[in-house]
């Protein structure tokens, strides 16, 4: 119970409803069906709250785990009081936890467990006493003993002072308080390794900041520069508040013997072995808080990319633009499928303007391609010129959009690709994709591994495995958010459907390939390894247009089908009404919710969703995004003056402004300070990725290739 109670505490939610999602999560439900379909259970929890609610618990039965190895440890070990366990139990934290360990960890030789076995524990209990009447040079004679490698008073007192100094180290309530004040105190530190003239590192060469003011951005920028072994970072304690602090809780006797021996060992105990672990913990604490704060960042950017509109019903001429190897052409139809390629050579150093224009133009009259998409990789500018000239000079009605082409090359590459494209080479596959992931980019981009998808920033440096699963988890929420069509969604697209692996995605696609079209739902469960608890989990997230049951292209889950025709019935409606869109306003004819959900025998808020799906069947939440901007003519740097108004696109947005492109080969930046008249904490509180803002120039630095935004106009 206490640790519903620290959920509930932590996410600001009730306690019951952080119980009724840890429940539903321990009997395997998955994060958006809990989302979806069981909102009386947890109050309506979004899937944000509850992916947090989830890492929480996984981080807190791993502490509780932790602690009972601990006190099973300590126990053998026949050292376990009461207080000590009473300790263990109270701490909050893993760190804490290893800080109470720490003495009864089996330790590896140190200078101190040498000079144990040498015999020099009593010398350093009667340091300790500072009851001393007699220099301790003299005390130490008693413990010479060439036998066991102790020659000299002098060395005897250097084994003693050893012991102490890592008694001290390992007394778990210093460490914690030298912790505090580090981290309240400490300053942060960075200078160049050597002089460089210029590097994206320049403003660190000499930099130093409040551990309590570091930004994310700058910890993990900090770290780059460190492993690049171009930067070199530490943390600046507080060490003369330390040192005063450890003095007064080792030195309770003032005497003329013990207290300089004391100082001594309590400035060797944290120089050696306090501080160098604590800046350790500290740093790894700030890279994880900076990590987790990116990972945020990126999964909000990636979570608008994917819920971009497709724009539907366009052939699209998809262009991977290139130098030397030439650019790669792929005709795509409405639906997807891949018509025609083509290789064409405007660009450098071939500049076989007229032969490219030709073949341009037979695919746009052969093909009726009404939109080109153009990746923004190299040599892009350069073809983005060629085609504005070419579209001045056809008669066709024909525009352009220059779209984010990260991940393109590398799902090109991928087995899946080969797998789709057999007959095409990498350049063709990257055309096609860039083609379809204007038409239908969620479907698309989830091809690529999320963390390919560049709309975030330092995510090469960060926990892998941490962002691969918070990264998944997004995509997992857009595409269980959209839902899919049973009968034409890839393996790719299938694998992210709440309760479905890689497995049974596979095996729907061959299910579908043997036996054609899904007609009905319940013929999910005919599918190999897909049980009663996977249909419960993506049934609602499947849908079959035309099927038998009109309900089964809504996202009404089959478990409130009866209730569902019992209201449409009681309404006087029949479910073939759904689709032809004669449900629109029926809210509105519902005067007491709360007695018709009794009367139903479902909750009200699932009245509420079976409602809202059946007035906007299947309703795809993307097209209430932005659409992308289509263009028609070109921009270049040197078009650009401060002053001038212009519409761009978001293209990423990171902890410091957000970078947006203005149709000049060079994204322009609106620093946070530019983007409201009010104090915001992050940029995502006004921009998200895809959105479609307007700026004004600032300035421009055509040399540097820099152009400053400002959406404050």
């Amino acid at each position: 119970m206490e640790l519903i109670t620290i959920l509930a505490r932590e996410l600001g939610i009730q306690k019951k409803q952080a119980q009724a999602a840890v429940t539903l999560i321990d009997e395997g439900n998955t994060i958006p069906f809990i989302a979806r379909y069981r909102k009386e259970a947890t109050g309506a929890l979004d899937d944000e709250t509850l992916r947090n609610l989830h890492a929480r618990l996984v981080y807190l039965r791993n502490l509780e785990e932790k602690k009972e190895q601990v006190l099973s440890s300590i126990a053998e070990q026949g050292k376990l009081t009461e207080a000590l366990k009473e300790q263990i139990l109270a701490a909050k934290t893993l760190v804490v936890v290893e800080d109470l360990y720490r003495p009864y960890r089996p330790k590896r030789r140190t200078r101190a467990t040498i000079a144990k076995e040498k015999g020099l524990s009593p010398l350093a209990d009667q340091i300790l006493l500072q009851m001393a009447k007699e220099p301790l040079d003299r005390t130490a004679e008693a413990y010479v003993n060439p036998q066991k490698d102790v020659h000299t008073p002098g060395e005897a007192l250097e084994g003693a002072k050893d012991i102490l100094a890592e008694a001290i180290s390992d007394e778990a309530d210093y460490r914690i308080r030298i912790r505090e004040m580090t981290a309240k105190k400490g300053r942060i530190v960075s200078s160049a390794k050597k002089e460089e003239t210029e590097s994206v590192y320049e403003m660190y060469y000499a930099f130093e900041e409040a551990l309590t003011k570091l930004a994310g951005h700058r910890v993990l920028a900090l770290n780059r520069g460190e492993s690049e072994k171009i930067l070199t970072v530490k943390i600046e304690a507080p060490e003369e508040d330390i040192l005063r602090y450890l003095e007064k809780q080792t030195i309770v006797r003032e005497n003329p013997y013990t207290t300089p021996i004391l100082k001594e060992v309590v400035a060797d105990s944290y120089k050696r072995l306090i501080a160098p672990a604590i800046e350790r913990e500290i740093r790894n604490d700030l890279t994880e808080k900076a990590e987790d704060g990116a990972i945020a960042v990126f999964g909000k950017n990636l979570q608008q990319l994917l819920m971009q509109p497709p724009i539907a019903n366009q052939i699209v001429l998809g262009w991977d633009p290139a130098f030397r190897t030439g650019c790669k052409l792929a005709v795509v139809d409405a639906t997807g499928k891949v018509l025609d390629t083509a290789v064409i050579y405007p660009t450098a150093p071939q500049h076989k303007v007229e032969e490219s224009r030709a073949v341009l133009k037979r695919l746009i009259q052969t093909y009726g391609i009404t939109l080109i998409s153009v990746g923004n990789g190299t040599a892009s500018r350069e073809s983005e010129r060629i085609i504005v000239d070419f579209l001045k000079e056809i008669p066709e009605n024909v525009q352009y959009v220059i779209v984010n082409e990260a991940g393109a090359s590398v799902y090109s590459a991928s087995p899946l690709a080969t797998e789709e494209f057999p007959n095409f080479d990498v350049g063709q596959r990257s055309a096609a994709s860039i083609a379809r992931r204007l038409q239908n980019p969620l479907a698309e981009l989830v091809k690529i591994d999320p963390k390919s998808i560049g709309v975030g920033q330092y995510q090469h440096d960060m926990n892998q495995k941490k962002l691969g699963e918070a990264l998944g988890g997004v995509v997992e929420d857009c595409v269980n958010k959209v839902g899919v069509d049973l009968n034409t969604a890839s393996v790719s697209l299938l694998v992210y459907i709440s309760g479905v692996s890689k497995t049974v995605a596979k095996n729907i696609v061959a299910y579908r390939e043997a036996n054609g079209k899904f007609t009905a739902r319940p013929q999910l469960l005919k599918v190999a390894k897909l049980g009663p608890k996977a249909y419960e989990q993506c049934a609602g997230f499947l849908r079959i247009a035309e099927g038998e049951n009109p309900l089964d292209a809504t996202s009404v889950h089959p478990e409130s089908y009866a209730a569902t025709e019992k209201l449409l019935k009681k309404l006087g409606f029949c479910a073939q009404d759904i689709q032809a869109g004669k449900l629109k306003g029926i809210s509105g004819k519902i005067a007491d919710r709360k007695a018709l959900a009794e009367e139903l025998a479902i909750g009200e808020m699932t009245l509420a969703d079976i409602v809202k799906e059946l007035e906007k069947p299947a309703h795809d939440p993307r097209k209430d995004m932005p659409k992308p901007i289509l263009r028609s003519d070109v921009l270049e740097i040197k078009d650009l003056t401060p002053g001038m108004t212009l519409k761009g696109t978001v293209r990423n947005v990171i902890d410091f402004g957000a970078f947006v492109d203005i149709g000049v080969h060079q994204d322009g930046l609106v620093h946070i300070s530019q983007m409201s008249d009010r104090f915001i904490r992050h940029p995502l509180e006004v921009v998200g990725v895809g959105d479609i803002v307007e700026v004004r120039v600032l300035s421009v630095d055509p040399k540097k290739q820099r152009i400053q935004l400002t959406m404050k106009l």
